[in-house]
C-alpha cells in the first residue's frame, strides 16, 4: 500500500509539473513591453509567416515575410510594397536584390534577425493582417482585429510555452 502511495505521488508531482515546464514553440505576441501573452501562434524553427499592414500614408499594402531561426530569432527575408517614400526602403544592402514585378516591389535575400518585433495593429488605418504556415500545412491568414483591438502594441518574440500557457491564452486560429 505505502508502496503505491509513493508511485502515486511521485506521478502526480511529475504530471503537476509538467503544466509550468515550457516545451512548445510558438511565436508569442505580448502585451507591449510586459511578459503578459495575449496570443500565440504555435510555430517551430523554420516555419514562416508574413506580417501585411496598410501603410498610413500611402495607403498601400507593405509585406513583411519572416522565419522563425534555429536559435529564436526572427529572420525578416523579403519585403514588398508598391510606393517609395517614408517608411519604405530607399536602398538595398550589398546581397539583397530588388525586382518590380506586377506593381510592386520585392526586396529579396534579406537577411535582418531580430529577438523581438514591436508591432502596432492599426489604429487610423487598421488593416493588419497575420499569415503564417506551419509545416506541410495549408497557409492560414487571420486579421489582426479578430484577435487584437486597434492602436494595440505588442512585442513579438518566438518563444516555448508550458501546458498551462497554451491552455490559459489565446490561441490563433483560422
Amino acid at each position: 500500500m505505502k508502496k503505491w502511495l509513493v508511485i502515486a505521488s511521485i506521478t502526480l508531482l511529475i504530471l503537476s509539473g509538467s503544466l509550468f515546464i515550457p516545451f512548445k514553440s510558438a511565436l508569442v505576441f505580448y502585451d507591449e513591453n510586459t511578459e503578459d501573452i495575449v496570443a500565440y501562434v504555435p510555430l517551430k524553427p523554420g516555419e514562416s509567416f508574413q506580417i501585411i499592414f496598410t501603410h498610413s500614408i500611402h495607403l498601400k499594402d507593405v509585406t513583411e515575410k519572416y522565419e522563425i531561426t534555429k536559435n529564436k530569432k526572427i529572420k525578416q527575408y523579403e519585403m514588398i510594397f508598391s510606393d517609395f517614400g517614408i517608411g519604405m526602403p530607399y536602398e538595398v544592402k550589398e546581397h539583397e536584390d530588388i525586382f518590380y514585378e506586377n506593381g510592386f516591389y520585392h526586396v529579396i535575400n534579406m537577411n535582418n534577425h531580430f529577438d523581438s518585433l514591436k508591432i502596432r495593429n492599426g489604429k487610423t488605418v487598421s488593416e493588419h493582417r497575420f499569415i503564417w504556415k506551419e509545416k506541410k500545412k495549408k497557409e492560414k491568414r487571420i486579421s489582426f482585429n479578430d484577435y487584437f483591438k486597434p492602436g494595440a502594441w505588442f512585442t513579438v518574440k518566438s518563444d516555448k510555452l508550458s501546458l498551462l500557457d497554451m491552455w490559459k491564452e489565446v490561441k490563433i486560429h483560422e
